[in-house]
Order: structure tokens, then C-alpha cells, then sequence
């Protein structure tokens, strides 16, 4: 983990209030694993006194973030140039656990829930160089809100998309495209399955998986205010007592927490 002082090197809007911003931070860019994430001081004022979380969502010599405008933190940021400077403090927090290959032959299944995508674009990215059989499945409330999936395709295998008005792909929660995928593929596979987005589809998700005897890695979406376990204040309930979001997560397996 380090602070660093981090020139942007593009930061484009996307799709409606979603950026992508590039950034010079190779001791990060070599450092992070899928699911980790960093902390960027918004502005070189007072005013967003506290940092913002952003998970790494590729790496490629530098690192790049996607985020929402949601806030003020966030607003600043999208006004932000190509060449200025801000303060990133990463990579930080526990990332995914990739499948083992010795003993059997794994399947990956990735869900993403809206911005959900963040971390699992990187995910993918690091299962195709491993060779990995990997299953994208994307959720979002209507077309406009469906990110990232030609950067799925480029990764993944198979890549399916839901809304929940039916104006793109399958119609339903993304967790409806899960059981029907899994009623038409082959189940010879360990399969281990990545989620992000919403608490509740990441609960739907899990439950899923506990019938499936899936192993199942979820990636929680917390306010984190100082991203290194000194604040105390992204408590998360799991079965052997409180943990923190930032330190002992973003990701943990989905058997562990209490819902």
C-alpha cells in the first residue's frame, strides 16, 4: 500500500452518469489483485474532507477506476483533466480468490449487479489467463444502465445480459438468468462463482449457491471512510463476529456472512 501522487491520464464518461478514469500508478498497477480497491482524495481542498473507494477495475501498466457520479466526492471528480493530478492511496483491502487447477477442472461464473461491474471486469481478465471457463452474467434495471460488456467479451466465454423491464437481453433480475443459465450448462465442472452489486441480489445470489454447493465470492459495496480499518465504520456481520469491509473484505465468501 502506498499514497501516491497520481497524474490522470483520461477520465471519459461512458454511458449516462458512469466515467472511466486512467491513471499513472504502476506500483499500484503491479501490486493489486482482482477485488481490491483504493481510496482517491477527490479534490486538493478541504471539501470532500474524506476520501472515496474505488475498486481497480482493469490494470494494464496503469490502473483505471469506474465510478458514478452520486455525490459531490464524485462530481469533482468527473470535472477532472487529463494531466492533473490527485492522491490515490492503494491497492488496499482482500480481492478474489481464483479458482484452483490442479485437481479438477474449474468453471467461473461472474454476476454483475449495475455499477456491480467495477471489480469483476479485472476478474475476468485474470481467469482468461488462466485459462479459465468463465460465464459473465450482467443485471440492470433497463438498457441505458447494462456496463461493460463488450470488456466482458473480450475475457469471458459466454456473456448473457438481463434487465429488469426486458428493453435488453432476458427479462428479470439478473438471479432468474442464473438459474435458467444453470439449467442448460454442463455441470462436470467445480464451478465458483463472483458476484458484486446490490445486498439484496448478492443475497439472492448466495442462497442460489448454497443449494448448488457453489463456492461463492461476493464483493460487498460499504462506506468506507478511511479504507484502512482505523475508523471502524463498514462493520460487516459474519458468523465468527464483526469484520470490517475494508480491511477484511471488500470480498469474502458468502458462507461467512450473516444476511
Amino acid at each position: 500500500m502506498k499514497d501516491i501522487r497520481a497524474k490522470i491520464l483520461s477520465n471519459k464518461k461512458i454511458s449516462h452518469a458512469y466515467y472511466k478514469m486512467a491513471l499513472d500508478a504502476p506500483y499500484i498497477a503491479r501490486t493489486a489483485l482482482p477485488g481490491q480497491f483504493v481510496q482517491i482524495k477527490c479534490s486538493d481542498s478541504l471539501e470532500p474532507l474524506l476520501r472515496r473507494p474505488f475498486s481497480i477495475y482493469s490494470v494494464n501498466g496503469n490502473i483505471e477506476i469506474l465510478y458514478e457520479i452520486v455525490g459531490r466526492g464524485t462530481e469533482i471528480l468527473s470535472n477532472k483533466k487529463r494531466g492533473d493530478k490527485i492522491d490515490v492511496l492503494g491497492p488496499l483491502g482482500n480481492g478474489f480468490t481464483l479458482p484452483r487447477t490442479t485437481n479438477s477442472e474449474p468453471r467461473a461464473i461472474i454476476i454483475a449487479g449495475g455499477v456491480g461491474v467495477a471489480p469483476l471486469v479485472y476478474l475476468a481478465g485474470e481467469l482468461a489467463k488462466k485459462h479459465i471457463k468463465t460465464i459473465v452474467l450482467i443485471g440492470a434495471k433497463t438498457k441505458d444502465l447494462i456496463l461493460c460488456e463488450k470488456d466482458f467479451k473480450k475475457a469471458a466465454h459466454e456473456v448473457y445480459v438481463s434487465t429488469d423491464d426486458g428493453t435488453y437481453g432476458s427479462q428479470g433480475f439478473v438471479s432468474k438468468l442464473f438459474h435458467n443459465i444453470l439449467k442448460t450448462t454442463e455441470s462436470r465442472f467445480d464451478t465458483v462463482v463472483y458476484v458484486c452489486g446490490p445486498h439484496g441480489m448478492l443475497r439472492c445470489i448466495a442462497e442460489i449457491c448454497q443449494e448448488r454447493n457453489f463456492e461463492c465470492q461476493v464483493s460487498l459495496e460499504e462506506r468506507m471512510a478511511c479504507g484502512i480499518g482505523v475508523c471502524l465504520g463498514c462493520v460487516v456481520k459474519t458468523k465468527s463476529g464483526n469484520k470490517l469491509a475494508c480491511k477484511d473484505g471488500p470480498v469474502f465468501n458468502s458462507s461467512e456472512l450473516l444476511w
